[in-house]
């Protein structure tokens, strides 16, 4: 299989910042698909014509739905990689190379971190956001026994033959919004695939205004249950 990596953006009312990200897509991404999950700002029609593949879920169904959809379309397409990017703006398409470099190297998944060299402190993170990123890392990092600086960064690249492992279910409904990025990074870990964490940078819109579509309390929860409920066995 050729080594053509996509990148894959789940959209919901991002107009001011798609089209740039698409047009900044470096040579080595082949193909931006935007999965447009509900968006009613006309974001979608701007990453189309900035030369993303845009596929349209209808109505708003969660990031996680989002990103599944993106892989199956990349896998139906005989992809080798995805990297996956938040659409905001806050991910810096210019830094895909170094993920993908990793990819390259032998590792299955690669977590982008703002903590580590090379890729600096997040830009105008809000202070509580701050702690809970922390909290909930530390959290992952006692279960799972894996060192890791920044479990809740977005920005991430892993082969798709990972998917392949009928251990890793990423088709069940209950991950349809936060927990479908959680629950494949608690598999590539705790099944020994190999997983490696790189410097990426972050950047939050000035002011601590709306820099993120995460609702306190429910949002997290969604972002917290796949590592418990995983580590109870309560679900696989």
């Amino acid at each position: 299989m050729a080594e053509t990596i996509v990148a894959i953006l789940p959209l919901f009312n991002e107009r001011h910042a798609i089209a740039g990200l698409v047009r900044r897509m470096p040579p080595e991404i082949a193909e931006a698909i935007v999965v447009d999950d509900g968006s009613d700002d006309g974001g979608p029609d701007l990453a189309r014509e900035a030369g993303a593949r845009v596929i349209a879920h209808g109505r708003r169904r969660g990031v996680g739905a989002a990103i599944r959809t993106g892989i199956e379309a990349a896998r139906q397409d005989g992809r080798w990689a995805v990297v996956i990017m938040a659409a905001n703006g806050k991910d810096d398409p210019a830094e895909a190379p170094r993920l993908i470099a990793e990819l390259r190297a032998g590792y299955d998944y690669v977590q982008g971190s703002r903590y580590l060299p090379g890729g600096g402190a997040s830009v105008n993170l809000p202070f509580g956001r701050s702690l809970l990123i922390r909290g909930y890392t530390l959290f992952f990092r006692l279960l799972t026994g894996f060192r890791i600086s920044d479990v809740t960064n977005g920005y991430r690249a892993y082969r798709l033959s990972l998917l392949d492992d009928p251990r890793i279910r990423i088709e069940q409904s209950w991950l349809d919004r936060y927990e479908l990025e959680y629950y494949i990074h608690w598999k590539a870990v705790t099944l020994d695939y190999r997983v490696v964490e790189i410097g990426v940078s972050k950047t939050y819109p000035r002011g601590g205004g709306n820099y993120s579509k995460i609702r306190r309390f429910r949002d997290w929860w969604s972002i917290v249950k796949p590592t418990l409920l995983l580590w109870l066995r309560v679900r696989d």
